[in-house]
């Protein structure tokens, strides 16, 4: 979910979608009396929702269109009421229908934090960044999220694989690149195994995060959480698509993130933890945005892997145990 009314889409609607709006307007004059209502489109994300601001002569709301037969809006519904159980500032729901698929939502304006964020201001944004992360992972209620275990974090490895090395490279693994990659796995999934189960955001970076006119923080695009390892929410925020920060910088945030979460660990297992879990996450969106262009047909996401693959080949070199995995990829030539 991407709040930003200057992000429109220039594709035109599918009759389909027209169908949609037609039902969208319906349904918007049944449950906020606002006829003619004027929708907007506004950016969305990988996914098959899309997004609308709706607007009216005094007020404006945000509504999520999410088919039923290809996206179910109840995880958005129910990890929405957590987030704001537990103090944190997701979009209040106006109305919604889940059989239709429709979810009318508070408006949290056009600002990301992609938009505030850079070298100079991290330093300010930081702090509470990290704060954030850690309510999250001390404060949401976990009871009945899905499990971010062993199975789903190899089926998101094997994008890695699948995508990217065997169909944007038509590279296929012999007997021992498998040995090899396999053995890789295996030590991130170890890694990820020995750290707290906490609330996990899933996709928490600076595109998922607004800053309201109020100046807080306000989270997005949360309808995939899970109960998974304390580390990940970091990474995701840490290796950003957008800025790639220095690893002195990230060692610092590392060290502070820590000291804020107190996992029952010494510093170096930390950072091994972080650096790991990153990696895993890294090497899952390479594999995720070569699947949207072949897939998907939406080729700016290949413009986008370069980042991400530095981000893998910077941290192989810092852990003798990945040396196998880093000579195999400079073996196999592979590099975007």
């Amino acid at each position: 979910m991407r709040q930003n009314a200057g992000m429109v889409s220039d594709a035109a609607p599918s009759p389909a979608q027209d169908a949609r709006l037609d039902k969208a307007r319906g349904w918007l004059s049944r449950v906020s009396a606002v006829n003619d209502a004027n929708l907007i489109p506004v950016a969305g994300d990988a996914s098959f929702r899309r997004y609308f601001r709706v607007t009216s002569k005094s007020s404006s709301w945000v509504l999520m269109d999410a088919p039923p037969a290809k996206e179910d809006s109840r995880p958005f519904l129910d990890v929405s009421s957590r987030l704001r159980s537990a103090g944190i500032r997701a979009p209040a729901i106006v109305a919604r229908d889940t059989d239709l698929g429709f979810i009318l939502l508070e408006d949290f304006g056009d600002t990301l934090l992609r938009d505030a964020l850079d070298e100079r201001s991290a330093s300010a944004w930081f702090p509470r960044l990290l704060a954030l992360l850690a309510k999250l992972s001390q404060e949401v209620e976990t009871e009945g999220l899905p499990h971010y275990d062993r199975k789903l974090l190899t089926q998101e490895l094997e994008l890695f694989t699948r995508w990217y090395l065997d169909r944007h490279h038509e590279i296929k693994l012999d007997c021992d690149d498998l040995e090899t990659w396999e053995s890789m796995c295996t030590l991130l999934l170890e890694s990820a195994a020995e750290q707290p189960r906490v609330f996990v955001h899933r996709d928490f970076h600076s595109c998922n995060l607004m800053v309201l006119p109020t100046g807080d923080l306000g989270l997005i695009d949360f309808q995939d959480a899970v109960l998974g390892p304390l580390s990940y929410d970091f990474a995701s925020l840490a290796w950003d698509r957008y800025i790639t920060w220095s690893r002195e910088q990230l060692l610092e945030w590392m060290i502070g993130y820590r000291d804020q979460v107190s996992p029952a660990t010494d510093e170096q297992t930390w950072i091994r933890w972080c650096d790991w879990m990153g990696l895993q996450r890294n090497l899952k969106i390479v594999g995720i945005f070569s699947r949207l262009n072949y897939r998907d047909g939406k080729t700016e996401y290949l413009e986008m892997i370069p980042r991400f693959w530095e981000y893998i080949v910077d941290v192989l070199p810092r852990y003798p145990e990945l040396g196998a995995f880093e000579a195999m990829l400079e073996r196999l030539r592979c590099a975007p």
